[in-house]
């Protein structure tokens, strides 16, 4: 399996994190790709020219809700994907926390923009969706196990993307139980190996 990847983009983090959860990162090959770059060829394995994309001998996977899934398909128990009346709530804060990435990359981008033509109130409507995201997986932390699963994975991950991008923002305050639970799940070797630079 070969994987295109960029070093700091939150989606290709909860893939590897995945891979590293299940013990089968050192069979994926992981290719450094540039997105914005027409020939790195991307487009071939992925037409939305996104990371992460994972080739397999069946064919190119994306996004990272799939490749995950794939993943997880290759190994036997434990999985990160809870089966029964738990993998809904398990999809839905996965859903969840990349509704967040998604928000906060869409502001950061926006927040790049040349100064005159910058948008600050798609910058508040975008922050206001990571904001109300958070305060409901405040209220829902305290229904996540002691394994690490596909929900767990993606809100470390989406976490871990707002200390990058956007310290500042000081989300822990008004969310004292998810604080609590991200700074125990920080310290998973998974997460201390994928933690973002640059």
């Amino acid at each position: 399996m070969k994987l295109r990847y960029s070093l700091t983009s939150p989606y290709v983090r909860k893939v590897v994190v995945a891979a590293i959860e299940l013990g089968i990162d050192g069979r994926i090959e992981k290719i450094p790709t540039n997105t914005a770059d027409p020939a790195s060829g991307l487009a071939n394995d992925n037409p939305l020219s996104k990371v992460p994309a994972l080739l397999t001998d069946e064919g190119p996977l994306y996004d990272s809700p799939v490749i995950c899934e794939y993943l997880d398909s290759l190994q036997g128990a434990p999985k990160l994907h809870p089966a029964g009346p738990s993998r809904w709530p398990a999809l839905r804060r996965q859903a969840l926390a990349d509704g967040i990435l998604d928000a906060a990359i869409a502001r950061r981008l926006e927040e790049l923009r040349p100064e005159g033509e910058r948008s600050p109130a798609w910058v508040a409507k975008q922050q206001a969706k990571v904001e109300g995201a958070l305060d409901a997986l405040e209220r829902e932390v305290g229904a996540f196990g002691k394994d690490a699963t596909i929900d767990q994975i993606a809100v470390g991950c989406a976490l871990g993307y707002l200390d990058f991008r956007f310290a500042a923002d000081r989300w822990r305050g008004r969310r004292p139980n998810l604080a609590r639970w991200y700074d125990s799940f920080a310290k998973r070797p998974s997460m201390v190996a994928t933690e973002p630079k640059g």
